[in-house]
């Protein structure tokens, strides 16, 4: 069994889930749970229980969709369901894919099989397996049924055995209730022994796989046939329009790009000539297939860079660059050897082919391939991290199928990062004329097809050789003008309205100057303004340098190689100095034998109502707060009670299961024995076992929060010795947080909502919104102050992943809205806060003031209100005091 390690932005996508699922459960409300994790109003899904938990994770082309989805089962079944066993029905967009999932979920040796067993018992069926299971299969395991959702389609005749009765299934309606049977799907006036009405009695759970592709009022009605208990979407590109995805966590694709998952920035080359277009992308090649043979030899993984080359279409009477013209042309030119290369088109199978010689297809080392023609699109579901290279013949502006290829170079080979930088890159060469124009249409099909941030791709596109600049970024901004004498008068008028607002002419000094970055398509028109061969040549020279003038002005301070390194607490534990990232690795007394067991009555009383709510009792409506209380999740919790009859459990065997279903390392298996055993015990005295049963996954989740809050009472306590009332504490440098080369905010500053400023001094292009008005305020004043040279430069702190710096609490992190570097190279965190949160503000200034007293002057804090600026820039000139003393 491979054992998958991981990344940070996946346990935090799995963290995501597993408390939105808890604040569902509080809530008894997925839109009050929704709007709480995510600020954002939550749309129930039409045709659907409006309270059914219906939600999308949105993570990019590379970012390990499928694992999360595995992973999320035994969420689903602990923290949603809150059943031991469930039926999840995993819908994909092709059989392609369809194979490929029920491979990984089926053999044991694969990193998603494991994922899924995390979940205890686990069958994995196809459709037509599921169309003969037996209900003890469903009755013992958790059951994953994978399928194409064309598959449910009644209009597909073949389709319809879904929805007929089936012999084999007859089994699973002998002991349902009158009730349960009316609830079904009916054929007249019959009530057929269907997979369909299997699924609905079992309530499925349904996961989405590349949800962007199922957004018809018939794959709704669809879905809505099998009464599932939840919905979860993964794709790259949520739908925001038709019907809108409800996004509960967005991944970006500078996450992936930090965890090594992609090869990024994509480096773009441009060449008229399609031959010569060819002959650069071999080279390229050629030089990364060198470095990887070098690093092979040193011990790394083995690599082959492959060339992804899409062709255009064949038309009759037309020469095109069809995929014989070009294959003609690597073999009869370039010398590349036949068995070098296939072509992967509808009609053409050659990649399907090579399974047959080499196990592991293109990823075989034993396999030749170095260049794979197509025309469209590769086929859905082919994922070959050795692809590097993109070559496209076709106009990028004509064809979608752009946006697919390019997924198909970025993944990084063994998501793991290379010691030659040019192996942790990918590169597109491109038969065009116009670098800004072919960089716009790459970096639209990163966004459409891939999922990137628009905001985020103009850091993902960068050309390949400096001589092709892209002004897109420098788009409408100014340089210092550039005066050039020119002996003639350009005749200006003709000219387009975006270049004349470049320039001026003044007929007096027969000065021309340029106020913006022209373009050599701009040089061009430029140069039918002038008459004389001299002229136009100084044009050519002065274009040219508007475009150096340009990168030089603009550069942010990371593109000049500014690194922005910041001390960070550490502690010491048991003599040895260690980053202090988490509260739990400080000595602390933690017996939970000392403390009374005994449950809280209101968690007696939350078991006590949901029982009389599965009984089928009326629970009161709190008009004060506006909130029904009779909840879709009661409702289904009863339906899968009934279907999923529990075994005699005494209360051994129940505290046995609980004990083990509570993971908590830091006491002993004797004390949480005891424990359980006790709480078990006091709840007896209000419930019977078997109440107590059938609410035990409330009652796990009951204790494990019980647990939870009486180690985090020892853990504040500890913390509180510790850092505030010993000498174990030190901020020396020796542990250091590094701001990385990319930015990945969940959020881009919107211009339009609190005003616009072009933060010149940001330590990177973009940066991240802010959470209000003021904040954008101490924003600009921060950047009045880099403007005046008092600080060197600022960013925008997250509040997640490898872009962001924070300082621990003892119940949390805290992540400041500000770090800058001053003059002197210390370093000044600034925080806002409103007025209204001042006072719950006080942990986060105890730990920022105790952070800066303990560096030593190399670090200063200051947290801020009501816009007082003056505090800033008291703590700015105590520093430049200290500087110059």
């Amino acid at each position: 069994m491979r054992y998958f390690e991981p990344k940070d932005y996946q346990r935090q996508v799995l963290d995501s889930i597993e408390k939105y699922f808890k604040a569902y459960h509080e809530q008894q409300n997925p839109s009050l749970a929704f709007y709480s994790m995510t600020g954002v109003a939550y749309l129930p899904l039409k045709g659907f229980a409006e309270d059914m938990p219906y939600f999308c994770l949105r993570v990019p082309t590379g970012g390990g969709k499928t694992w999360l989805a595995a992973t999320s089962v035994d969420l689903i079944n602990k923290e949603l369901l809150r059943t031991e066993h469930s039926v999840i029905l995993w819908l994909v967009p092709s059989n392609q894919i369809k194979e490929q999932t029920l491979q990984g979920l089926k053999n044991r040796e694969h990193p998603l099989y494991t994922a899924l067993s995390a979940a205890g018992a686990i069958t994995v069926l196809s459709l037509d397996e599921a169309k003969s299971v037996t209900p003890s299969t469903l009755n013992t395991s958790t059951t994953v049924i994978v399928a194409t959702r064309q598959a449910f389609q009644v209009e597909n005749e073949e389709n319809r055995k879904v929805y007929e009765s089936n012999g084999a299934l007859m089994a699973h309606f002998d002991t349902i209730s009158h009730a349960q049977r009316g609830d079904l799907l009916k054929d007249g006036d019959t009530v057929p022994y269907s997979l369909a009405n299997v699924l609905r009695l079992r309530r499925p759970f349904i996961i989405v796989d590349e949800a962007h592709n199922n957004r018809t009022d018939l794959g709704f009605d669809t879905l809505a046939k099998f009464n599932p208990s939840g919905i979860m979407e993964l794709t790259a590109t949520p739908d925001l329009v038709k019907t809108p995805s409800n996004v509960l966590h967005s991944v970006s694709a500078v996450e992936l790009k930090l965890e090594e998952m992609i090869k990024l920035p994509i480096r773009l080359e441009i060449q008229p000539n399609w031959q010569q277009c060819l002959a650069d992308a071999i080279a390229c090649r050629e030089g990364l297939q060198a470095a990887a043979d070098k690093e092979y030899r040193q011990g790394n993984h083995y690599l082959r860079p492959i060339v992804l080359i899409q062709a255009e279409a064949k038309r009759t009477g037309v020469a095109t660059l069809d995929t014989a013209t070009v294959k003609q042309e690597l073999i009869t030119n370039h010398n590349i050897p036949d068995h070098e290369i296939v072509i992967a088109t509808g009609e053409e199978k050659g990649l399907t082919a090579l399974t047959a010689d080499y196990p592991l297809g293109i990823m075989d080392k034993k396999c030749p391939v170095k260049f794979v023609i197509t025309q469209k699109a590769l086929a859905e579901g082919w994922d070959c991290s050795f692809a590097y290279i993109l070559v496209s013949m076709a106009n990028l502006h004509s064809s979608t199928a752009v946006e697919q290829l390019l997924g198909r170079i970025l993944r990084q080979p063994n998501a793991t990062h290379r010691d030659t930088p040019e192996l942790n890159q990918s590169y597109a060469f491109v038969v065009s004329r116009n670098f800004q124009e072919t960089a716009s249409a790459l970096r639209d099909s990163l966004v459409n097809g891939a999922g990137f941030d628009r905001k985020a791709v103009t850091e993902f596109v960068k050309p390949r050789n400096p001589e092709q600049l892209d002004l897109d970024q420098f788009k409408d901004r100014k340089i210092p003008p550039i005066d050039v004498p020119l002996d003639e008068k350009p005749i200006l008028t003709n000219l387009p309205k975006h270049l004349k607002e470049k320039i001026t002419w003044n007929n007096a000094t027969k000065v021309l100057t340029v106020t913006a970055p022209l373009t050599i398509e701009d040089a061009e028109t430029l140069k039918t303004a002038v008459q004389e061969t001299a002229t136009k040549t100084i044009i050519d020279k002065v274009a040219e340098d508007s475009r150096k003038v340009a990168i030089e002005h603009f550069q942010t301070p990371v593109e000049r190689g500014e690194s922005l390194r910041v001390p960070q607490l550490a502690v010491y534990v048991q003599g040895e100095l260690q980053l202090f990232d988490d509260p739990k690795m400080l000595d602390y007394p933690w017996d939970i034998s000392r403390f009374e067991v005994k449950p809280p009555e209101s968690d007696v009383s939350k078991i006590r109502v949901l029982l009389n709510s599965a009984d089928g009792g009326t629970l009161d409506i709190s008009n004060a707060e506006g909130k029904v209380t009779i909840a879709f999740m009661n409702v289904l919790q009863r339906s899968l009670e009934l279907v999923y009859q529990p075994e005699h459990w005494d209360t051994v065997k129940l505290a046995t299961w609980l004990c083990r279903n509570i993971p908590e390392p830091t006491i002993t298996h004797t004390s949480k024995q005891a424990f359980v055993m006790g709480w078990l015990q006091s709840l007896l005295e209000s419930f019977s076992l078997a109440e107590i049963n059938q609410q035990k996954f409330l009652i796990r989740h009951q204790i494990e929060q019980h647990i939870n809050k009486l180690r985090d009472e020892s853990i504040s306590a500890a913390y509180q010795s510790t850092l505030f009332e010993s000498d174990s504490v030190s901020v020396d440098g020796t542990y250091v947080f590094e701001f990385p080369a990319f930015y990945s905010p969940t959020r881009y500053y919107d211009t339009h909502k609190y005003g616009h400023s072009s933060f010149e001094n940001h330590l990177y292009g973009q940066i991240g919104d802010f959470d209000s008005k003021e904040e954008f305020e101490c924003a600009c004043h921060l950047e009045r102050l880099a403007a005046k040279k008092k600080i060197k430069f600022w960013v925008r702190n997250l509040t997640r992943g490898a872009s962001a710096f924070f300082l621990q609490k003892a119940n949390g992190r805290f992540y400041p809205d500000f770090v800058c570097k001053l003059p002197d190279e210390s370093i000044l965190v600034v925080e806002y806060k409103g007025g209204d949160r001042w006072k719950e503000a006080e942990d986060d200034r105890n730990i920022g003031g105790l952070w800066a007293n303990l560096s030593h002057g190399k670090c200063r804090f200051v947290m801020t209100t009501e816009k007082r600026w003056e505090t800033i820039d008291a703590v700015i000139e105590a520093a430049c005091q200290s500087a110059n003393s």
